[in-house]
């Protein structure tokens, strides 16, 4: 695990939890997300979402039924 992840986890449990970075196996069971981190971040910036889901809401009323 990079040391700048490890960082990340200590940070976070000690900012959530008030605890210290857990033991060796938790330690161990957070390396899989070392690329699961790095490949949201490669997709950070090219995911677009509308400010007004106009398209979604215009889609649910068509499909809406009517209950008689």
């Amino acid at each position: 695990m990079s040391d700048d992840l490890a960082k990340l986890f200590e940070d976070v449990a000690r900012t959530w939890s008030s605890v210290p970075l857990p033991n060796p196996v938790g330690v161990q069971m957070a390396l899989p997300l070392q690329d699961t981190i790095t490949g949201l971040a490669a997709e950070h910036g090219r995911m677009a979402f509308e400010e007004e889901p106009s398209s979604f809401d215009a889609a649910l009323q068509a499909t809406k039924e009517t209950g008689s």
